[in-house]
């Protein structure tokens, strides 16, 4: 496995000030008057957060980040017993036309090996779950070249982006049975088919 520490990446962001600019670019953008949603800023998820933890949203230099990972086979079909697992972290602060650049994603978790994590992925995360705990409980000094003065950057994962069988590695949610989909829950519709059909 290799780690590459999150905190002096965020502070890089702020080091030049265009992108300091940019980062604030989820708050200080026209506002959103037809109720469409063009950035995720526009969502029920990230208001919702806002209400709840308002001294992280007071500053808009704060970092929301999604995170994303899938394994795949860097050899082709020569090797299927070779997998690498990405764990990327994606910056939600940006407008909407840089978030999904690849300048943009942080790359924070490489998990090589003759097999996929799994269940086990937790193992594999810790470093990172310990630094976004310190994120954002302490936070990190960090310099902002527009403002010109040193703030706390505070950061957090507001949501994850991967397929329904990774769903269940990352977040330990059983994605078979019954309560399979997890936002119908109980409700989840489902049909019993006969073997052989």
């Amino acid at each position: 496995m290799h780690y590459f520490p999150l905190a002096p990446r965020l502070q890089q962001l702020y080091v030049t000030s265009n992108t300091a600019k940019e980062m604030r670019w989820h708050k200080d953008r026209p506002f959103n008057k037809d109720g469409k949603m063009r950035h995720m800023a526009d969502s029920i998820a990230w208001k919702n957060f806002d209400s709840h933890y308002p001294h992280f949203a007071v500053d808009s230099r704060n970092v929301r980040l999604g995170l994303a990972s899938d394994g795949f086979n860097p050899f082709g079909k020569m090797s299927n017993s070779y997998s690498v697992w990405p764990v990327v972290l994606i910056l939600y602060n940006l407008p909407p036309w840089r978030c999904l650049k690849d300048p943009y994603f942080i790359l924070s978790t490489l998990i090589p090996g003759p097999r996929v994590p799994g269940n086990d992925i937790d193992v594999y995360l810790q470093p990172l779950i310990d630094e976004l705990k310190e994120l954002w409980e302490i936070g990190v000094e960090t310099y902002d070249a527009l403002m010109k003065e040193t703030f706390q950057l505070y950061a957090l994962i507001l949501w994850t982006i991967n397929d329904f069988s990774a769903y269940e590695n990352l977040l330990g949610w059983s994605t078979k049975g019954k309560f399979a989909c997890p936002c119908c829950n109980e409700d989840t519709w489902s049909l019993n088919l006969p073997n052989g059909k």
